[in-house]
């Protein structure tokens, strides 16, 4: 038994079923939504979207850095982005409670600063 046949075959049952073939590539709601790499974020049921409305982007601590500056100008230029969210949230191990604040609006600044064709917000 290999180390991924779990995840391969919950794969090839998903595959299956799959339902939404059938939606572009772009963002409907213009929208992208940055957040932390932890599983417990469900970013589209939070935020009352359902698949093919925003683009989701996740990194350790929901951070601005040159690979989402990277995938939002592409984002912006092919896929229909307007707006971008930076979604941190709490009891995150990758930015302390003491810091998320103040590291949430410096990202908010780089991103408005180096993309100003995308609105931004940032959102604990």
């Amino acid at each position: 038994m290999g180390v991924f046949d779990d995840v391969l075959s919950a794969n090839e049952e998903y595959a299956s079923r799959f339902a939404l073939g059938g939606l572009t590539g772009r963002a409907g709601k213009g929208l992208a939504v940055l957040t932390c790499m932890d599983s417990r974020i469900e970013p589209l049921p939070m935020l009352g979207l359902v698949p093919g409305e925003a683009k989701i982007l996740r990194n350790a601590g929901a951070r601005i850095d040159d690979g989402v500056i990277a995938a939002l100008t592409l984002a912006h230029e092919r896929l229909n982005v307007t707006r971008a969210m930076v979604v941190a949230h709490t009891d995150c191990a990758a930015v302390g409670a003491d810091a998320r604040e103040e590291t949430l609006r410096g990202d908010i600044g780089r991103l408005r600063s180096e993309l100003p064709q995308i609105e931004s917000g940032g959102f604990v």
